[in-house]
């Protein structure tokens, strides 16, 4: 190899000068070259499939990815107003951000050309046009070897359904540490379900705990909004995993199931201390709450975290509302209840059981007493279907039949009554609820079971979650679906013998709403007994009439501010069911948002 003269670096100094040469654009485009396939040229992003979760600029290695806020884009379940833009001075045309794209919007075309002496037009908002707004031919994409996200869940183990109608033992398992972390792994940490909960609980926050073992840390995380993680680990109605992004391409995230797990295999002192650890100062006032369910027994900690007295008045021998009356034994254990309420008791928030506002204690009363009030009374007065005979005696009800089923199975009252024919009348979850309840007492009583269900929809349209349907039909209710009643029917001596049904269809509505529409052809459901679940009202009776006429009511939900304070009383607060419709997660949120609402309204009159 020849020698090269040492004074051969000084000669590129004579480019420190020279007029730079560059290709014109005019040329490049007149005869553009035809990039290969799999060629990794510019972006294109194709913003209606874009959910803006940003792990795009996560995996990039060399931090060309910036999430931009897009003006007109609005955040909304699922989606983040965001979408990427790249600099494509600092790209490497690596393609990870495609790789792991979680909802097959980004892709990187055949053009590879751009020509400009302004730096800033290489840092680039791509769409589905790409940097020069010309259409061309995709050129990379992600294929099966290059997959980066782990599509599949991991499944929860639970009891086969042969066998599990004789008892009321719990159905779920929960997860091992093994399936756990395994879970928690395919989390990509993009916060858009945390926007979605209703609690808006740190969910990436508290899976990581889960990836790196850390259950104290992950138990705290959980009671920065949520101190009911054990019910809401069990029964939560979970819309969080609707907005997962691994949804758009495979199944989303078990996220209830993890904040199970955390709450099941957090050390008990460790929980209690994640509880209890909170109280922050000690305030001179006084809180009074109507109603400890959810929303009653969220709000109360949260007020006793920011060091409020509160007392909450429960009308039941046990605080916990529709978690303690409510929900069955084999999908929410005694046991979940009350490490929740023993725990929120233990920061300091003191239950009045056996105590009904309206009747032992009025409004009035406790509006001397406190220095502001919560009502979250909750919907406890069964709805009744406009059908012939509703008023027959022989028809139960959801709320007090499960109600006892409940006392039954904590061991403090009798198996209810029941017959060994009957027909629930239903369509949400809670009128399954009713027809596994029933299910159970039959076959642990006769050995066997004839529970009819009877629901005006197919079954892909129950309001009813898909676990609840699915489960039912496996342990043996019978369905008579697309079927409306319309009498109960009664033999000469006035005793049920079944519910006369029209049949009916469900069609899609012009604005693509499933609509019920049924015909005069009838028949008959045979059964001796009839339970309606088809919805309950709120009782408002604890309200004095004068006070009922003012406040602003609509259907059946009392109107409130964003913090949660009734128009017109400004130290009276609501929520849950009276105020928003029944949903555990949702009457969480509504406590939590009523604490931070009453401490400001307090705080404003010192």
């Amino acid at each position: 190899m020849k020698n090269k003269s040492m004074f051969s670096p000084l000669k590129a100094w004579k480019y420190l000068v020279k007029e730079p040469v560059t290709i014109p654009k005019k040329m490049v485009f007149d005869e553009p070259r035809e990039a290969s396939d799999n060629y990794r040229g510019f972006h294109v992003n194709d913003w209606d499939k874009c959910v803006g979760c940003g792990t795009c600029g996560e995996i990039c290695p060399t931090n060309a990815i910036t999430m931009l806020p897009i003006e007109g884009l609005v955040e909304s379940d699922g989606h983040k107003p965001e979408r990427p833009a790249i600099d494509y001075g600092r790209c490497s045309f690596c393609a990870l951000c495609v790789d792991i794209c979680t909802s097959d919007s980004l892709a990187m075309s055949k053009e590879y050309i751009h020509i400009s002496k302004d730096a800033d037009t290489f840092y680039f908002l791509p769409d589905s046009k790409g940097i020069h707004q010309v259409e061309f031919d995709i050129a990379y994409n992600r294929d099966e070897v290059s997959e980066l996200l782990d599509l599949n869940r991991y499944e929860i183990e639970e009891i086969p359904h042969e066998g599990r109608n004789q008892s009321f033992m719990e159905l779920i398992k929960g997860y091992s540490k093994e399936m756990a972390l395994a879970e928690a792994s395919r989390c990509v940490e993009c916060g858009v379900c945390t926007f979605t909960c209703p609690a808006h609980m740190n969910i990436p926050e508290y899976i990581r705990s889960v990836w790196q073992g850390d259950l104290k840390e992950g138990a705290d995380w959980l009671y920065e909004t949520n101190p009911l993680s054990n019910v809401c680990g069990r029964i939560c109605t979970h819309k969080c995993e609707t907005a997962c992004v691994l949804g758009q391409r495979g199944e989303p995230v078990a996220i209830r199931w993890l904040k199970r797990y955390i709450v099941d295999n957090t050390p008990e002192g460790d929980f209690v201390e994640a509880a209890t650890a909170k109280v922050s100062r000690q305030i001179n006032g006084r809180v009074g709450i109507i109603g400890s369910g959810p929303a009653g027994l969220s709000c109360g900690y949260y007020l006793r975290t920011m060091g409020y007295e509160v007392d909450i008045y429960e009308e039941k021998e046990l605080p916990g509302g529709v978690i303690r009356y409510g929900a069955p034994e084999y999908r929410l254990p005694e046991a979940s209840v009350k490490a929740d309420i023993d725990n929120i008791e233990k920061s300091g928030v003191k239950f009045i059981t056996g105590t009904k506002v309206g009747r032992d204690i009025s409004l009035e009363a406790m509006k001397n007493k406190y220095d502001a009030v919560f009502s979250a009374s909750g919907y406890w007065i069964p709805k009744v279907l406009k059908i012939d005979n509703k008023d027959h005696p022989g028809i139960r009800f959801s709320p007090h039949f499960l109600a006892e089923a409940r006392d039954f199975t904590r061991g403090m009252g009798p198996m209810p009554q029941f017959h060994e024919d009957v027909i629930v009348i239903g369509g949400g979850d809670v009128s399954f609820d009713v027809a596994r309840t029933l299910n159970r007492f039959q076959r642990m009583k006769n050995g066997r079971a004839n529970v009819r269900f009877i629901a005006r929809k197919p079954e892909e349209h129950l309001a009813a979650s898909r676990e609840e349907v699915v489960e039912a039909k496996e342990e043996g209710v019978v369905y008579h679906l697309d079927r409306s009643p319309t009498a109960v029917l009664l033999d000469e001596k006035g005793t049920i013998y079944g519910v006369e049904v029209a049949l009916c269809e469900t069609v899609m509505d012009e604005s693509g709403r499933a609509k019920t529409v049924c015909s005069e052809e009838k028949e008959i459901i045979y059964g001796t007994e009839v339970y309606m679940a088809v919805g309950n009202d709120p009782d408002f009776v604890y309200f004095p009439e004068a006070m009922l006429s003012r406040l602003k009511i609509d259907r059946n939900k009392i109107a409130v501010n964003q913090q949660g304070q009734v128009e017109g009383f400004p130290w009276l607060f609501a929520g849950g069911d009276i105020v928003r419709g029944p949903d555990i997660i949702s009457a969480v949120a509504d406590g939590h948002k009523a604490a931070v609402g009453i401490d400001e309204y307090l705080m404003s009159l010192k």
